[in-house]
């Protein structure tokens, strides 16, 4: 059994430079003890599968499991927690980059605050230019920081097996197609569990700087539903009803406004 169960979620990818880069950043971390379940949702792209049995037959703690068909990333998530034999559940993202010492120190982390049922850290946001801006997360988030939105980066998290396991895994539902994360936080909030944000800088986390896709009306109705659940179940109402329409609003606001605030904003903090 290893400590860490590293989990991705793999659909076609967007290069694959950028998923060789992240999966040997798992492989090159200084914490060894982990086995690494990589599940992919039926890609298309005949590359991805060939680089993902190449480095399968690299190195042995890597599985590579498959869907029948297109799930989506909770569905492939819980499809590899399924497989997952560590104490503490490490997620990744297929285009992004953990540093050497993400691991290491996360894990020392949590065995000495048992207090903790997961831990996040800071990241870098890079594109095809390099490094643009830095996303810093609170550090010790509390239920009515979930208001503003979800409190922790998703592929740079580390949770405990028995946790996310007791909790329910993740929510493989229509409304959480693409918020499985601020769901289950959440969830997780809900049953009394917290977390806390390391504020080390981990993990370099893909995002363009120029591009901004505006989010597809269903999305944001979706997560409109997540939130009245999520803020229900922390007992934040009547004031969430507020932040539940915080993604209608922002899907009004002109484009060229969200890329200059995002661009001012994260720009900022690096």
């Amino acid at each position: 059994m290893a400590m860490i169960s590293v989990i991705m979620g793999v659909y076609n990818s967007k290069s694959i430079e950028l998923l060789s880069k992240s999966i040997q950043s798992i492989l090159d971390q200084t914490f060894k003890d982990f086995e690494f379940i990589i599940c992919d949702d039926c890609s298309t792209k005949n590359d991805v599968i060939s680089i993902l049995d190449s480095y399968k037959n690299k190195d042995s703690r890597i599985k590579v499991i498959h869907n029948e068909k297109n799930q989506g990333l909770a569905y492939s998530l819980n499809h590899c927690l399924e497989f997952a034999t560590g104490l503490y559940i490490a997620r990744q993202d297929d285009d992004d980059i953990s540093h050497k010492n993400r691991f290491e120190k996360q894990v020392e982390f949590l065995k000495g605050n048992k207090e903790y049922a997961i831990v996040g850290c800071n990241l870098n946001l890079f594109d095809e230019n390099g490094i643009w801006g830095k996303r810093v997360h609170k550090e010790t988030p509390t239920k009515e920081d979930f208001l503003k939105g979800s409190q922790f980066a998703h592929p740079a998290t580390i949770i405990r097996k028995d946790i996310i396991d007791k909790i329910g895994r993740y929510n493989v539902c229509k409304m959480t197609r693409r918020t499985e994360d601020y769901e289950l936080y959440m969830r997780l909030y809900s049953y009394g569990y917290i977390g806390y944000n390391m504020q080390d800088v981990l993990y370099d986390y893909y995002e363009s700087m120029i591009t901004y896709r505006n989010q597809k009306l269903k999305y944001r109705l979706d997560e409109i539903k997540v939130r009245y659940v999520g803020f229900k179940a922390l007992s934040l109402m009547p004031i969430g009803l507020f932040y539940c329409l915080k993604p209608l609003v922002s899907g009004l606001m002109p484009n060229f406004i969200r890329k200059l605030l995002k661009k001012n904003k994260y720009s900022k903090e690096l």
